[in-house]
């Protein structure tokens, strides 16, 4: 499951529609979640615009006169849509990755800046997931909030940061989420000057979530039609060739297997970093295949 993610502080004309169909297309995205699109009413006509595709699910979340507004779009080859609910800034779209066969929930959220509306918000999206029969969810947005202090920077003077800190923490426990990592940037909102800069957009998943796909994080694009950048989440399962180690589960249970192992791989001196010793040191390690032979022979000849 790709699933493309941005705040786009609106919709505009041509430049971002290129921005957005060059992306999507480049990402093979499956679901797309865009923030304050500051648009009260959305034509079938832009939203194939945005893909370039004619055949694309969409649901628009006006929010109020448009502002805080959501739009969340699907490609019907590879979301199969099934219904959706919809709250003041969130839109939770339940439905079926195609290619797995993966029921799953994702949900578009933007938050407010007032701390009170915050809260209301993902008190109302806890309770939704709560009543929720579907355990499979990826949550992404513009949170405009952060987990630690750490995670904004040329802010001051906020009183209510520690409490908002301990609030969106608190919603992501209530929820189950799991942060996932971040490629690329340490921060997702910058200020024009790059003064002021903050993580408040990200994709946070259940365990479920991780289990379907083991792999995913979320991805930082490059800042371009927004000041905030656009994420990618994402699971990539890279292909790194021929494997430099087998093992046998079976040397595991034999005796002084553990010991043999460890006393031969103190006994080799490399010089380099970590990582050369370690390239080294398995380059050498031949004394497994004699042992091997020693212990258990050739287990093909014996099941034979």
């Amino acid at each position: 499951m790709i699933i493309f993610n941005l705040n786009i502080r609106g919709l505009g004309g041509g430049t971002k529609s290129r921005y957005m169909r060059h992306i999507i297309g480049r990402e093979e995205a499956n679901f797309v979640c865009i923030q304050e699109t500051k648009a009260k009413d959305i034509s079938e006509a832009r939203c194939f615009s945005l893909w370039g595709d004619n055949n694309v699910g969409w649901i628009h979340n006006k929010g109020e006169e448009g502002s805080g507004s959501l739009l969340s779009l699907w490609h019907k080859e590879g979301f199969s849509y099934e219904y959706h609910l919809m709250g003041k800034g969130f839109t939770v779209v339940v439905g079926q990755h195609v290619k797995s066969s993966v029921r799953c929930v994702v949900a578009n959220v933007y938050s407010p800046c007032a701390l009170n509306a915050k809260k209301t918000l993902w008190e109302e999206l806890s309770n939704v997931k709560a009543a929720s029969q579907e355990s499979t969810w990826c949550c992404c947005g513009d949170f405009n909030a952060v987990r630690s202090r750490f995670e904004r920077k040329g802010v001051r003077g906020r009183s209510d940061q520690a409490r908002e800190i301990s609030d969106f923490n608190s919603f992501i426990e209530s929820m189950s989420l799991l942060d996932l990592p971040l490629v690329g940037k340490n921060y997702t909102w910058f200020r024009p000057d790059g003064t002021t800069k903050s993580r408040i957009d990200r994709g946070l998943v259940t365990e479920e979530w991780l289990l379907k796909w083991p792999m995913s994080k979320q991805y930082v694009l490059r800042r371009e039609v927004s000041d905030h950048y656009a994420l990618v989440i994402k699971s990539v399962e890279k292909d790194w060739g021929p494997k430099p180690f087998r093992s046998i589960d079976a040397w595991f249970l034999e005796r002084g297997f553990n010991i043999m192992v460890k006393d031969k791989w103190k006994s080799f001196s490399v010089q380099g970093n970590k990582i050369v010793k370690f390239k080294e040191k398995m380059i050498r390690y031949q004394d497994l295949k004699v042992w091997n032979r020693e212990v258990f022979g050739n287990l093909l000849m014996r099941i034979k």
